[in-house]
């Protein structure tokens, strides 16, 4: 069977093939897209976005557990609702060797105020669901009796 490529996709998977062996706690490309549901395309835009780094050998990218975190964060980060820029402000304060209560305090204040955003959305989706489900009912009936009425 063949499998059609988006453009672009070819020379990244080119990349994943061959004999050459991949360094001991990295991941290619390839792998990493697989293992977290997303494209190539996806993983170069945060490269590109300065949001990942993964080590390069010629044209391989080879992603390590800091890239494999980082991208978890990323990911989570857009599901919740952040944007690229929030995701990538929290990130860069991180601190190796430090205590990072100032990227702890920037996170929660965003993550709180993102939770009251998402509240709002819910509230707002249960209105909208509700007037949806009355007027699904007035349809409901006002069928049934326009069918009981041909019918009779």
């Amino acid at each position: 069977m063949t499998r059609f490529m988006a453009a672009g996709e070819s020379q990244a998977n080119a990349n994943d093939v061959g004999s050459e062996t991949v360094p001991e706690g990295y991941q290619r490309i390839g792998d990493v897209a697989r293992e977290y549901g997303v494209t190539l395309r996806t993983l170069r835009f945060y490269e590109d976005k300065g949001l990942l780094s993964p080590r390069r050998e010629g044209t391989t990218r080879l992603y390590d557990h800091k890239d494999l975190t980082r991208l978890r964060l990323i990911l989570m980060g857009r599901r919740v609702g952040f944007s690229l820029r929030e995701v990538k402000q929290m990130m860069d304060l991180y601190d190796p060797k430090g205590s990072n209560v100032r990227q702890l305090r920037v996170t929660l204040e965003k993550s709180e105020k993102q939770y009251a955003r998402l509240e709002k959305q819910r509230a707002a989706l249960d209105g909208a669901m509700s007037e949806l489900s009355q007027a699904l009912d007035t349809i409901r009936e006002m069928l049934r009796a326009r069918q009981q009425a041909n019918a009779a």
